[in-house]
């Protein structure tokens, strides 16, 4: 309860009135009348204990974005509704029309800005196509502000660059995307962006952690409709064939797809190796090989 003097009371008129948030009123302590019933709370929803959080938690207007080239913080002049132009005289339209135009121009006013602009674009078509996570999105695109800050996209494909700033901010992100995934939605070569990313790796100086194939194990389970105990027993085996060097050079696909085959069978389950395959987007022999692996070094028995 709060005790912030509002007005006077109509009853007796006294200044002595409190805010009751609890019961949303406004009484008079000296009579007791309820001067305003349902009030409503001002202030921000969100409580700050220092000057930091308060400086965070205050909302001045949209949050900045990275996937925009100008980070969101730029006006649009437009109008909102087309029944409101029949109101406006003909210079008043002309002159909206030129602040329009000209704020178009301002906002790409140069070369730089116009190719972030394309290239962030051609981000967010991508990144939906592929149903990736906006944080994924944000870090692609302040991968791609760097290269672009440092000219590295001088005499190099737009398209390859962004594809590659995907895929390296997967990498980074821990989500399993491949690039023949990526390939298929940027509409290049497989070759084309591994080239684009390795530059951009080796220049930028970035650290990009290799995909496991725990990080493919959840994905294909969600695809196939998997259990949740074969999950654990597939995410189990990855483990101790890691351990034991068995997925040292060979593909993290192959490896996710043949633990998920070795613990639907011991599950009881009636997975087969085409599907599988069709999934990991690996053939079927790779998936034999890989199962044949698994159970030599790991001393596995299992029916078929």
């Amino acid at each position: 309860m709060s005790k912030t003097p509002v007005r006077r009371c109509q009853e007796c008129g006294s200044d002595k009135l409190i805010r009751d948030y609890e019961n949303a009123e406004i009484v008079c302590t000296n009579c007791g009348f309820v001067v305003q019933e349902k009030i409503a709370d001002t202030g921000p929803e969100w409580r700050a204990f220092n000057d930091e959080q308060k400086a965070k938690r205050t909302r001045v207007g949209a949050p900045l974005t990275y996937t925009i080239h100008d980070k969101g913080l730029s006006t649009v002049i437009d109008w909102r509704s087309p029944s409101n132009a029949r109101h406006i005289s003909p210079d008043q339209a002309a002159q909206i029309y030129n602040l329009r135009k000209w704020q178009r121009r301002v906002r790409l006013s140069d070369a730089s800005d116009r190719n972030l602009a394309f290239a962030l674009a051609e981000l967010s078509k991508m990144s939906t196509s592929l149903n990736i996570p906006r944080h994924i999105l944000e870090t692609a695109s302040v991968i791609y502000r760097r290269a672009l800050k440092l000219h590295l996209i001088r005499g190099r494909s737009i398209q390859g660059m962004v594809a590659a700033a995907i895929y390296m901010a997967c990498r980074q992100c821990g989500v399993a995307r491949t690039l023949d995934e990526i390939s298929r939605v940027s509409l290049l070569s497989k070759k084309e962006i591994g080239r684009s990313y390795r530059f951009m790796v080796k220049e930028l100086g970035e650290f990009v952690p290799p995909i496991t194939p725990l990080h493919y194990v959840s994905r294909f389970s969600n695809q196939l409709g998997i259990q949740g105990k074969t999950e654990r027993l597939a995410a189990h085996i990855i483990k101790i064939a890691t351990e034991m060097g068995l997925t040292s050079g060979r593909g993290p696909t192959g490896i996710a797809a043949a633990a998920l085959y070795v613990a639907s069978i011991l599950n009881g389950g009636r997975l087969t190796q085409r599907e599988l395959a069709e999934v990991a987007n690996v053939t079927e022999v790779t998936v034999r090989n890989r199962y044949a692996s698994l159970l030599k070094h790991l001393d596995l028995v299992v029916k078929v």
